[in-house]
């Protein structure tokens, strides 16, 4: 057995391991957001605000640390830590609002992210193998829920959850056959 191969086996098992994990989430995320669709936009919000406050806080750890270097970066961080921290304690005690204010956001980000990631999967290389349907037909449902995603902003937060929370499921089942199928002849 050459290095080469294990090497390559090792990557391939890499990649198989991270497009399922991937998957499962994905899969599990859009059964939440489906069955409890309010809490979960409650609960993503959370964790974002929680999120903030602890960058914040680093940063302005790494600020205070690196003040002796001098020039504008530890002043930098110094602000920037403060305005996380001010935006995740705001976010924190006015969960609702915020939740409204993602639900508008976030959305046009995600549409964008999951274009790009479509765009992605159809010229990422394919294991020496010609494209499966798996990797196809993921790289066309990640483009058009990407698109659908980011208008879902202009029609209401109402059908960005519904659609999310879908748009997850169908990507993570399939995300999940791709697991299973990459690096096999």
């Amino acid at each position: 057995m050459s290095s080469d191969f294990v090497v390559g086996k090792t990557a391939i098992n890499g990649l198989r391991s991270t497009i399922g994990i991937g998957a499962a989430v994905a899969l599990i995320a859009g059964i939440l957001i489906l069955v409890w669709p309010i809490k979960a936009a409650l609960v993503v919000t959370l964790i974002v605000a929680i999120y903030a406050i602890l960058v914040g806080v680093v940063n302005v750890g790494v600020g205070v640390v690196s003040r002796s270097l001098g020039g504008w970066a530890p002043t930098g961080h110094i602000v920037i830590g403060v305005l996380f921290i001010i935006v995740g304690v705001s976010a924190f005690f006015n969960l609702s609002g915020t939740t409204v204010w993602l639900g508008f956001f976030v959305p046009i980000v995600l549409g964008v992210t999951w274009i790009v990631d479509g765009i992605v999967a159809f010229t990422a290389p394919s294991g020496g193998q010609t494209r499966g349907w798996a990797v196809v037909v993921s790289a066309i449902v990640s483009i058009v829920a990407g698109i659908l995603v980011a208008l879902s902003a202009l029609w209401s937060p109402v059908v960005f959850v519904l659609g999310l929370g879908i748009a997850l499921v169908v990507i993570g089942v399939i995300g999940l056959f791709r697991a299973f199928a990459f690096g096999r002849s």
